[in-house]
């Protein structure tokens, strides 16, 4: 596989990723037991994840030769 697809693959991934994310943050926001707070930090992963998919499928873009 060409190094574009490989990169491309992992952005998808990673952007995947961050929409898990979004979508968990959502249900922890609209919880109706307020003293059910959870431990994982969803807002800051979902950008994490979101800056990582950006850049990798831009990065696949520029190696696929793309304009």
């Amino acid at each position: 596989m060409a190094m574009g697809g490989q990169l491309s693959l992992a952005g998808m991934a990673a952007v995947a990723v961050a929409a898990i994310a979004w979508v968990a943050e959502r249900r922890r926001l609209r919880r109706t037991d307020l003293d059910r707070v959870g431990w994982v930090p969803w807002t800051g992963l979902f950008f994490f994840a979101l800056l990582v998919g950006i850049v990798l499928l831009a990065l696949a873009l520029k190696a696929s030769g793309g304009d």
